[in-house]
């Protein structure tokens, strides 16, 4: 699962769909999701990353993943 190629993410969370004309912003741990997964990342090294960054533990750490997963794809923010 990656970020469309076209998306583009500014270093203070701004992200613009040009397809679309939609901007959303991202808190920095969003922004983090958002920048490992354009580097083509999966899901069990950025949950360790994450972890080891964050003192958030292994269930939260999912629950929250998984409805950012699900708020990207609703935004068509992903490749298929």
């Amino acid at each position: 699962m990656k970020i469309k190629k076209n998306i583009a993410v500014s270093e203070s969370g701004f992200v613009f769909d040009p397809s679309t004309g939609e901007s959303f912003s991202l808190n920095q741990i969003g922004l983090e999701l958002v920048e490992l997964l354009k580097q083509g990342q999966g899901f069990d090294a950025i949950k360790k990353e994450i972890l080891e960054i964050y003192d958030v533990d292994e269930i939260s750490f999912e629950k929250y993943y998984y409805d950012f997963i699900s708020s990207l794809n609703q935004n068509q923010l992903l490749e298929d």
